[in-house]
């Protein structure tokens, strides 16, 4: 499946607590050849699920079990730890959508693992322009998922012309294109691309001349020590070598997943991470 990551960055790692933004497809899938994610471990964050078209099947070490559609949010909680697998067995069509990551605080980051499916979203409109509000609060309206920091995602289905977008002047923001052509303040940005705003706005201006869609990530600074190793977030690179070697051993921490699929072997650390 092609994938762009779009986050993190060379010089941008992080967006609010936003650290992580994957999108894949679009590709054909069918049941003969199916796009499949085997079990595999996460800790220290949280995985937020966006299909822009097609549909996917979330089960995970928790018991969940759930088919996820456009329109639909899936928000997994790793927490202390967690495993999942994403399978497309019996669709036939196209798959085309955005894996994001959300780093927990220290707060949270060892709560127990946690998963929600959110059937819909609240939504607001700007001009020719529906906003359905993913994460947070927007224009008024507040999305039902859990967030443990002050933070904001919004997609925009852009139309035709030119759209106001207001911003909470306390949060940094970006914008990540996932579909079509965009000027955003009056600079070109291409699909698969992230433009960064900055903090301290009352808004952005995004012009379109069709339909667009993209992404409005935010949140106050994550001020706290960040890394990020194959699927953890962690504080240190002890911690990710521990959860590598118990995800190895089969521990407990990481339970079964009850789905066909051959569970991933976690890769080699690098020598000295973290140094």
């Amino acid at each position: 499946m092609p994938v762009r990551r779009l986050l993190p960055r060379r010089g941008r790692r992080t967006v609010g607590p936003w650290c992580f933004a994957d999108l894949f497809g679009p590709v054909p899938v069918a049941p003969e050849a199916p796009v499949a994610v085997g079990p595999h471990p996460h800790i220290g964050l949280q995985t937020v699920t966006w299909l822009l078209d097609g549909e996917q099947r979330h089960r995970d070490s928790l018991g969940s079990d759930q088919l996820i559609r456009p329109g639909q949010l899936n928000l997994m909680t790793a927490g202390s730890g967690v495993v999942h697998a994403e399978e497309s067995l019996d669709y036939r069509g196209s798959i085309h959508g955005v894996q994001l990551w959300v780093a927990l605080p220290d707060a949270t980051r060892w709560c127990e693992p946690s998963f929600e499916h959110l059937h819909e979203l609240p939504e607001v409109v700007l001009g020719a322009t529906v906003a359905t509000v993913l994460v947070g609060s927007f224009g008024g309206q507040r999305s039902p998922a859990r967030a443990d920091s002050p933070s904001v995602g919004v997609d925009l289905r852009l139309g035709p012309g030119t759209t106001r977008v207001p911003l909470d002047r306390s949060f940094e923001h970006a914008v990540l294109l996932l579909d079509g052509e965009l000027r955003v303040e009056d600079r070109p940005v291409p699909t698969g691309s992230m433009a960064w705003l900055g903090s301290h706005r009352n808004g952005v201006t995004l012009r379109a001349e069709r339909e667009v869609r993209a992404l409005l990530l935010g949140g106050i600074p994550f001020e706290e020590p960040l890394m990020m190793w194959w699927n953890f977030v962690a504080r240190t690179a002890a911690e990710m070598a521990d959860a590598r070697r118990q995800w190895s051993a089969g521990d407990p921490r990481f339970g079964p997943v009850a789905t066909p699929l051959d569970r991933m072997a976690a890769p080699q650390l690098i020598p000295g991470i973290g140094k």
